[in-house]
């Protein structure tokens, strides 16, 4: 998918908010369309699918959190971005384990929001790439019972297809791709998600934490002081 064509979903019941991001996202070539409730939120993402959802935590009527779990019911590759006022760790966690790939706390830089949004735009066109025809080799990672399809963008367990996200494919993929190294969270971070991610680096640990839980027959070390190893 090319940048130009990508579509953003802004979630955001604040036009202040909503119309600076409309106008930074523009700026950048990007098709944009602004709702201002969950419920329209999830009218505008079944009609357009975007590639990127820029989802506000506080909604009236169905918040955020609902409107995150029932996008990832259906779609685990759409990347989903909240936008909160709430800086506690427990919403943040509670946010990734619903499948949210990231989160910006307000009050945020528009500049920072979408170079947040171009780094999963260029995970989204590596994606596309790598599940076109010309990808004739598939590479697949073997962990006992987990099967890792690069080519497929696709993991499996004992046969039956695990739903990640991508954000989460990423970071296994890159798990994989240096299996049996420990990895400190910034490795993790540049090797899965680029060197131009933006963010906490505990993030890792809420998005290992749901490739636990996926994936309970993976040997996903905790290396103290350093960060993870997948043996």
């Amino acid at each position: 998918m090319e940048q130009s064509a990508a579509v953003v979903l802004v979630v955001e019941d604040d036009p202040s908010i909503a119309d600076l991001l409309d106008l930074y996202l523009r700026r950048e070539g990007l098709r944009v369309h602004l709702a201002d409730s969950g419920e329209r939120g999830l009218e505008l993402w079944r009609l357009h699918r975007p590639t990127v959802v820029l989802l506000d935590v506080g909604l009236p009527g169905i918040d955020g959190l609902e409107v995150c779990r029932r996008i990832r019911a259906t779609d685990p590759r759409v990347s989903v971005l909240f936008l909160t006022a709430r800086d506690e760790e427990l919403d943040r966690v509670l946010g990734l384990e619903l499948g949210a790939d990231d989160y910006v706390t307000k009050p945020f830089s528009p500049r920072e929001v979408v170079a947040r949004v171009k780094v999963h735009l260029r995970r989204a066109g590596l994606a596309d790439r790598a599940a076109t025809p010309s990808a004739t080799a598939a590479i697949r990672t073997v962990l006992g019972d987990v099967v890792v399809d690069e080519g497929r963008r696709e993991v499996t367990d004992r046969g039956a297809v695990v739903a990640l996200t991508a954000q989460e494919f990423d970071l296994l993929l890159h798990l994989c791709r240096n299996r049996g190294l420990a990895l400190s969270r910034r490795q993790i971070l540049d090797g899965a998600w680029g060197t131009d991610w933006v963010g906490d680096e505990r993030t890792v640990d809420v998005h290992v934490a749901q490739l636990r839980r996926k994936l309970p027959d993976l040997t996903l070390a905790t290396v103290r002081g350093v960060g993870y190893r997948l043996d």
